[in-house]
């Protein structure tokens, strides 16, 4: 664990006035709401051109600029809803792009197993490969029919070097083998070369394009990986997580073949990775880090070898495979010029003489340069959120806390810029999720809100979230409103004995899960909390059974099983639970919610009225899971400030010093 910035602040502060940082300016919301100029930038193979997503009010657009001038040649937009998924430069004038929906701000994108191509021109603009609700919608000209493309579509290879073809899994509706196909990237003509063995596969190939390895699962849930030697040798099993207990996937290829590297789970512990020789089938553990899993594999966009593992653990860091691989002179000489961010290769040119990385920290958005590592030259290409400026920011620091039972957290906390650390009125933070999920270092423009209005914020990775090894994930299971709250609660207990909180100014909100965790954190610690914040949460453990997306398949239901349980429902619903709640609380939801169904919000805000407690709500007409229309972002930002102010804020009239 890489510790704090600041120092340990002691404990006889805890008594001392409550104190609001005020040297810097207060930032207008607005700021922190307006949408990115660009989320992400990739060089075409011979570093001609750049494709750019670039955020709309409710959907992405591509656009395609040439690189010498930033002129847009070419540019795609969708429907509403639609998010613009991975992008990928299949030769130097063509793009392929997955879609998915997007059902509010704060949901994840929907794949949608569609697939549609773009010319850097403009030209040759329209669905290759899905038969979704997209691809029906869709205004261009399609070369597809719906015979044959009623499929859902992931990418698997992109063949460097074949500009005409390219590897798609394709899964079948009706049938659940997964087969991969060779597919053209101009009118998504396709050959099966391979079928999984396992239901749900999904391939990693070679560096020749062979599939060598195959992982899926039935409904149960559980993982199955498979590997073979050759195209026309049988698939052997190698792992099944029913019985070994550990989750195993291939994730890259030596330049020869020879070895392939897995990333493995553990039975305690972060997640590994091996070598695994393709000749023996011996497993070797190659890089593990003593706190959380493999991030990210970094690969040589000449000879794909691997030669760098990111590890997310406090401050985002490498581990190196091979210092002595040029791409990591590369990434160690680009990060060596950035001092206190974190950087990350973004794309390279088919040469690798040309790259463009990722550039940001707890105090900047993401900014992108480009690299000539001939000359190591960097130019500026474009950043985000400009109008941020950094020196305003607030730092954010990790912190490993001690739960009750002797379990390790980690624990992020931001305090408002120039603050002294002591006695703050605090909002605990909890993520979404609330499995796999987990908050990491780096700019979140909410946070950065609330620290500007001079209150500290605490995002806890209380057990359940991802990145700290399955066994700490699934530790998680069926502890809605038990271990996983109790470790909210002890992080908060940690903020006040240490002096950071003023104990008559502490909050708890969250989004989504999060929701659930601050309405589940009023009720089970009444006395410890001075309001409750719920946005699109979920309230009532029986509804989830019955309203929402989750339920509709037969994946989903067993993942609810399996995470949240079917026993004593009631005992972990906040909306059960009203009568216990002490505190004001503030509810929002969108109508057509159906990740988080607003009849979960408006049921808690009826329970809370029944009870004869304080409870104000929104629900917004048009919304999802979470706002897209800035008026509507605009208006819950500054509810959530004027509830926070009231409440534990300069104007609240409960938050004076003991």
């Amino acid at each position: 664990m890489k510790f704090p910035r600041v120092l340990a602040i002691c404990v006889a502060t805890l008594f001392s006035s409550a104190s609001f940082a005020q040297a810097v300016p207060q930032i207008p919301v607005e700021d922190f709401l307006k949408r990115d100029i660009f989320e992400s930038l990739i060089l075409s193979p011979t570093g001609e051109y750049l494709a750019a997503t670039v955020p709309l009010q409710d959907r992405t657009s591509l656009v395609i600029l040439r690189r010498s001038d930033m002129k847009q040649m070419g540019h795609a937009t969708l429907q509403a809803k639609t998010a613009v998924g991975d992008v990928y430069w299949v030769n130097p004038t063509r793009i392929l792009f997955s879609v998915g929906r997007k059902e509010g701000q704060l949901s994840l994108p929907q794949g949608t197993g569609e697939f549609f191509g773009l010319n850097v021109d403009g030209s040759g603009q329209g669905p290759i490969v899905g038969m979704g609700a997209i691809v029906r919608d869709a205004d261009a000209a399609s070369n597809i029919t719906k015979k044959t493309n009623e499929v859902y579509a992931d990418m698997v290879d992109t063949l460097k070097d074949d500009d005409k073809n390219v590897l798609v899994a394709i899964y079948q509706f009706g049938t659940r083998f997964t087969e991969l196909h060779k597919m053209n990237v101009v009118d998504g003509r396709r050959v099966m070369v391979a079928k999984s063995p396992v239901r749900n596969g999904s391939f990693v190939v070679d560096n020749s394009g062979v599939a060598r390895f195959a992982s899926g699962s039935d409904d149960d849930n559980y993982e199955r990986t498979y590997y073979r030697a050759s195209e026309k040798a049988d698939w052997e099993l190698i792992n099944d997580e029913s019985s070994s207990g550990k989750v195993l996937h291939a994730w890259a290829f030596s330049p020869d073949n020879k070895i392939a590297y897995l990333m493995s789970s553990e039975k305690i512990g972060p997640n590994s990775i091996y070598s695994f020789d393709t000749a023996t089938k011996k497993q070797t553990l190659l890089v593990r880090d003593n706190n959380v899993n493999p991030s990210g594999l970094e690969i040589s966009p000449t000879d794909d070898s691997p030669y760098a593992v990111l590890f997310r653990d406090g401050f985002p860091r490498y581990e190196y495979l091979d210092k002595n691989n040029e791409y990591a002179i590369a990434l160690q000489k680009v990060s060596a010029a950035f001092k206190g961010k974190t950087v990350m290769p973004a794309s390279y040119t088919k040469d690798g003489k040309l790259g463009v990385f990722y550039v940001y920290s707890d105090t900047s958005p993401a900014e992108y340069y480009l690299f000539e590592k001939d000359t190591n030259k960097l130019t500026f290409l474009a950043g985000s959120r400009g109008w941020l400026k950094p020196e305003q920011m607030a730092t954010q620091d990790p912190y490993e806390l001690t739960m009750r039972d002797g379990t390790k957290v980690e624990a992020f906390l931001t305090l408002p810029k120039n603050s002294d650390g002591k006695n703050l009125p605090l909002v605990v933070y909890p993520h979404g999720g609330p499995f796999r999920v987990y908050d990491t270092w780096g700019f979140d423009s909410e946070v950065q809100m609330l620290a500007n209005r001079g209150y500290a914020v605490l995002q806890v990775n209380f057990r359940g979230s991802g990145n700290y090894g399955r066994a700490f994930m699934i530790s998680g299971y069926k502890q809605w409103g038990g271990t996983m709250q109790d470790d909210l609660t002890d992080a908060t207990r940690w903020a006040i004995k240490t002096g950071i909180a003023n104990p008559s100014r502490i909050c708890i909100y969250g989004a989504s899960y999060g929701g659930y965790a601050a309405l589940m954190g009023a009720a089970k610690e009444p006395d410890l909390y001075r309001c409750a914040i719920g946005n699109v949460g979920v309230y009532d453990m029986k509804m989830m059974y019955g309203r929402g997306d989750t339920q509709e398949t037969e994946y989903g239901l067993n993942q609810l099983r399996q995470e949240l349980g079917e026993d004593n429902l009631d005992a972990i619903s906040p909306n059960k639970l009203a009568s216990k709640i002490k505190v004001p609380v503030l509810l929002a939801a969108g109508r057509e919610d159906v990740r988080a169904p607003p009849q979960q919000t408006e049921t808690m805000a009826r329970a809370l009225e029944q009870a004869g407690k304080s409870v104000e709500t929104k629900i917004y007409t048009g919304e999802g899971h979470g706002n897209y229309l800035l008026e509507n972002q605009l208006d819950f930002a500054n509810r959530l400030l004027n509830f926070l102010d009231k409440n534990i804020g300069p104007g609240s009239q409960g938050g004076k010093s003991n």
